[in-house]
């Protein structure tokens, strides 16, 4: 499974449509960072498939989802379970780390 892009129209329902946690990646295009995590978060979205949702929000088109989680930096990945922000990571993270958050 590939990693969902969210938008403003579709997160709130995405969330409140899983029992699964969520893991949404906080990206731009031109962000340096984002394009090494990127991969390692499409790798967790394969790994978990029917265990977590992995989503990706481009801050460039989605301001408003960036300023409700307070993103300030990029890439800034949230791990969401029942709807609520548990877990927040700032810049490139192992990926032990964020299976680790995911599963806890």
């Amino acid at each position: 499974m590939k990693t969902i892009e969210l938008n403003s129209d579709t997160f709130d329902a995405a969330l409140a449509g899983t029992d699964q946690p969520v893991l949404v990646d906080f990206w731009a295009s031109w962000c340096g960072p984002c394009k090494m995590i990127g991969p390692v978060v499409d790798q967790i979205a394969t790994e978990q498939e029917g265990k977590a949702l992995v989503a990706k929000v481009d801050v460039d088109a989605h301001p408003e989802l960036a300023r409700r989680f307070g993103v300030k930096a990029i890439p800034t990945l949230i791990v969401f379970k029942n709807g609520e922000a548990v877990n927040v990571f700032r810049g490139v993270q192992d990926k032990a780390v964020l299976l680790a958050a995911l599963a806890a």
